[in-house]
């Protein structure tokens, strides 16, 4: 059995990053602009921090164009389906200390 305060995923911790795989959670792929928009972020910071969850296998981004305009797709692993339930279920225990 897990210890009730174990530690937090790091990368999930992070507000923005954890409102990236919420939101990626209910749609399962996204476009830049919808998470931007949707999170309030600034295009610098939201890529930054879509890097770091790209880099640990959270999600995948994928680079086309539409006409002449780039578009930037982000979609959600299992990796990372699996990360944010045990970031839940770690968040539960401190709610709810045995």
């Amino acid at each position: 059995m897990a210890a009730p305060f174990e530690d937090l995923d790091p990368l999930l911790h992070s507000q923005l990053r954890l409102a990236i795989m919420s939101l990626l959670l209910s749609v399962r792929e996204a476009e830049f602009n919808f998470l931007k928009e949707k999170t309030g972020a600034t295009a610098g910071n939201l890529s930054t921090q879509i890097s770091k969850l790209k880099d640990a296998g959270y999600l995948t981004m994928t680079k086309e164009f539409s006409g002449s305009y780039p578009l930037t797709r982000c979609a959600i692993t299992p990796q990372g389906v699996s990360a944010f339930e045990n970031y839940v279920q770690s968040l539960q225990r401190y709610l709810k200390p045995e």
